[in-house]
């Protein structure tokens, strides 16, 4: 009795220390975009100012895959510390650095270690927690991100305006040692250390290079003014690299992806359906508070809650997912919750610029309930079926397939977003790009007077540009829909990794 106790504590120890690494790395987002005028202020950094966010998800991209393999082959807890380490060095150097420069630089640090930190929090949870188990603490590994969600912005906001911005980045670092105290102390490795270590080290380069040349070429494609030559070179070297990747890891003793897992279309469609949703949250998360603050001219404040309904519905499904996958395939669960998301959004591309605000909180709220229980369920799924060995490389394919989904199609929304921008206002000669952009803050707006037949046309030419961005989010509902039929298996999953 007493031994089952002291187990029990230690859970609750690993437990704790994943959530606050979780807190810690996912609210790096919300805290510092809302801090980041101030600092771009403070460090004359305006005309660099995507890189901050850019440079902090390239090297995330870069490690995760290579970070998953080592946890599989060295063990989570050396790997994990590691990157703790990394990532509470790099919020040091953020807050001491004194020019745009050294942040990024720093920035890019955070993101060494934040590529160990995700993935791996997954992994811990699969090694201590059987199945059945499993589900709900993924979920409450959710509510630590849902958290950080909710509060980050205020959480932001307060440090700037009582202390300064340098101690949003201060504050991970007593947070940063405190897990690092209790998984150094508290967390058995149950993987065996290997001396016999193999690096893919031509599998890891091609992949570095595919990753970084599709980062940098998505940040040109977001770009309103496109430099049409440097998009052709960056996509020629996507093709090159990708296509070697694959060449390197067929022939790979051990290889930092193992191919031979996605020969299960069901783990092919989680990561895909991961990848996929991420980018529709990331759509939902940047255009729906643009789309209230542009046409419907409601503070920044306002337009921001339209969007919290997401989170707290993701926390409260992600707790039915335990239920689901012992009763249902993985498809039987998606397809549906995507086909009512479907048609919420298909009521989105056919509004008019009178649609009623609470549809947006509406929406928020099922994309929301939605990726709670899907996103849950395919890391749960994709952990469960391939072998013990490469629970590490699941964890962190699912992982990655997030990030690429929110870097690729925020990029590709950007586009869109853009394209049309500069289509439609060709067809009203008085109102150009500058104009646009002075109304597309509801702050800026109420500066600037406009006749009402001019504030009808520009309002015209932001709701085709917003119908358009989520006409593409309605197309890849129809993919994930596809992906998922797609998959043979009709009975729920039964567990590889025991």
């Amino acid at each position: 009795m007493q031994r089952k106790k002291k187990w029990t504590k230690k859970k609750l120890l690993i437990i704790i220390s994943v959530l606050i690494a979780t807190f810690m790395t996912s609210v790096e987002t919300t805290i510092v975009t809302t801090a980041l005028p101030s600092i771009l202020s403070s460090l004359h950094g305006l005309a660099l100012q995507s890189w901050v966010f850019a440079t902090y998800l390239l090297t995330t991209t870069l490690s995760t895959p290579i970070y998953g393999k080592l946890s599989d082959r060295i063990g989570r807890k050396p790997i994990f510390l590691f990157g703790l380490a990394v990532f509470t060095l790099g919020s040091m150097a953020c807050g001491l650095a004194t020019n745009i420069g050294l942040l990024i630089a720093a920035r890019a640090l955070q993101g060494l270690g934040a590529g160990a930190i995700m993935p791996i929090t997954f992994t811990l949870i699969a090694d201590i927690f059987p199945l059945e188990e499993r589900s709900n603490m993924m979920a409450w590994n959710n509510t630590a991100w849902g958290i950080s969600a909710l509060i980050g912005p205020i959480i932001g906001g307060f440090i700037v305006d009582q202390l300064s911005w340098h101690w949003i980045f201060f504050i991970n670092v007593p947070l940063g040692m405190i897990v690092f105290i209790l998984i150094y102390f508290g967390y058995r490795d149950p993987v065996q250390q290997t001396t016999t270590l193999k690096m893919d080290y031509f599998g890891s380069s091609w992949l570095a290079l595919f990753l970084i040349s599709l980062l940098v070429t998505l940040q040109l494609l977001s770009d309103p003014k496109i430099n049409y030559s440097l998009l052709i070179i960056g996509l020629v070297i996507i093709v090159i690299s990708f296509v070697l990747f694959i060449r390197t890891e067929k022939n790979a003793s051990d290889p930092v992806i193992p191919l031979k897992l996605f020969k299960s279309w069901t783990f092919s469609a989680q990561i895909l359906t991961a990848l996929l949703l991420s980018g529709i949250q990331f759509g939902f998360q940047i255009y729906f508070p643009m789309w209230l603050q542009s046409i419907y001219k409601v503070s920044a404040t306002v337009a921001g809650l339209a969007i919290t309904p997401g989170p707290i519905a993701w926390l409260i499904t992600s707790f039915f997912v335990g239920a689901l996958i012992k009763h249902l395939a993985p498809k039987f669960i998606t397809i549906p919750i995507v086909i009512i998301q479907f048609a919420f959004y298909l009521v989105l591309v056919c509004s008019s610029v009178s649609l009623p605000i609470v549809w947006f909180y509406v929406i928020a709220g099922v994309t929301g309930a939605g990726l709670g229980i899907i996103i849950t369920m395919n890391t749960v799924v994709a952990q469960a079926i391939v072998p013990k060995e490469n629970v590490g490389v699941a964890s962190s394919m699912i992982t990655l397939g997030r990030t690429l989904g929110q870097t690729v199609m925020t990029g590709i929304f950007g586009f869109v977003f853009n394209l049309t921008l500069n289509l439609e206002h060709n067809h009203y000669p008085q109102i150009n790009p500058k104009l646009l952009n002075s109304v597309i803050s509801s702050k800026n707006a109420s500066a600037v007077h406009l006749s009402s037949e001019l504030v009808r046309e520009i309002n015209q030419i932001l709701l085709t540009a917003f119908h358009n961005v989520f006409y593409l989010t309605l197309i890849l509902f129809v993919i994930i829909i596809i992906v998922n039929m797609c998959d043979k298996l009709n009975k729920p999953i039964v567990m590889k990794n025991k």
